[in-house]
């Protein structure tokens, strides 16, 4: 599947391949000029990671090249799933198959070819679940997965109109193929980790953390203060110098504590800020129903340690939104 990554259109609706194409797409975004500055940090080595995990990049076929995103985390089956029913509304709780090992992705990033005009997930066209993509080891290799669960495709099939759903409920998983499953590797390159999942969302002036490699800047390893959760529980308003761009749709977010808490969905304007995807929610959503069982985050296998790298700026001054935030408006990242 090499010609995924090789033949790019020459235009894209949400996710976009522009970073990857080369464009300067932090100026369209209107990211401040010092965006690429990064903050020195005690030396060390950074942390490696395998072939397939946080921050790989993933290709879904579209007419002339390919969707290109980045992954966020790896997924596998909770402890003790049993599919047993329970709950008031007696709902069935699906058990994962046996060993499956799941890569997380953006929903949008499998949208149809003619989703344009906004980030509904309940109307824009996509992309049906079990399509083949592709996955750029760091080993330089090709590999291949399905999409077993897309939020978009599964709201659309239930009639969601819920708003919190439609705009915020952002997650796809991937499902690896067995030769990527050997190569696979939970850590997050640089950080570490993760820790764990946030079950208790973030909260304003939090110090948050993003491995984003497939953007033109100095340094991959972001760091930036959450604006807490405005909008509901269902996403985080992020702010990093640069924001989230093209390509970096799905990258995932780290809390102070090394815990996976998000996953990079939209730009809130007026803001320079991004809409960062609730990953805990966004399971809970998946399990009650997708076909995916309860899944839970795999934890990286070394420890949790941003301070030993170079990190971006924190925002400050015009970077920073002011507070209290205006009306937000989640749009695209084109």
């Amino acid at each position: 599947m090499s010609s995924q990554f090789s033949h790019r259109p020459a235009r894209r609706r949400i996710a976009g391949i522009a970073a990857a194409a080369g464009l300067a797409v932090t100026v369209a975004l209107t990211a401040p000029a010092a965006a690429g500055t990064a903050v020195a940090a005690p030396s060390a080595p950074a942390v490696q990671a395998g072939a397939i995990g946080p921050g790989v990049q993933i290709a879904t076929p579209v007419t002339g090249g390919a969707e290109l995103c980045t992954a966020n985390f790896l997924y596998t089956p909770a402890a003790a799933q049993d599919g047993h029913r329970d709950g008031a509304d007696g709902a069935q709780h699906q058990a994962a198959p046996a060993g499956a090992l799941y890569l997380g992705a953006a929903a949008h990033c499998m949208a149809g070819e003619d989703a344009m005009s906004s980030v509904d997930g309940c109307s824009e066209p996509v992309m049906p679940e079990g399509i083949e993509v592709g996955i750029r080891g760091r080993d330089g290799r090709n590999y291949t997965g399905r999409v077993a669960y897309n939020s978009w495709a599964v709201m659309q099939d239930r009639g969601e109109t819920d708003p919190q759903l439609c705009l915020y409920n952002d997650l796809s998983l991937i499902r690896l193929d067995p030769a990527a499953v050997a190569v696979a590797d939970p850590t997050v390159p640089g950080f570490g980790g993760p820790t764990g999942l946030d079950t208790d969302g973030t909260e304003q002036g939090e110090k948050v953390y993003s491995y984003q490699p497939n953007q033109l800047v100095a340094t991959p390893y972001k760091q930036g203060l959450s604006l807490g959760q405005p909008e509901g529980p269902r996403t985080h308003v992020v702010s990093t110098t640069p924001p989230g761009v093209p390509g970096d749709s799905g990258s995932g977010y780290l809390d102070a504590c090394g815990r996976a808490f998000g996953l990079l969905s939209s730009l809130m304007l007026p803001t320079n800020t991004n809409g960062v995807t609730d990953i805990a929610r966004a399971l809970a959503y998946a399990e009650r129903h997708g076909d995916v069982g309860a899944l839970e985050v795999v934890p990286g296998r070394v420890p949790f340690t941003p301070g030993v790298l170079p990190l971006t700026e924190l925002p400050t001054g015009p970077s920073l939104p002011a507070l209290p935030l205006p009306d937000l408006t989640p749009a695209p990242l084109r």
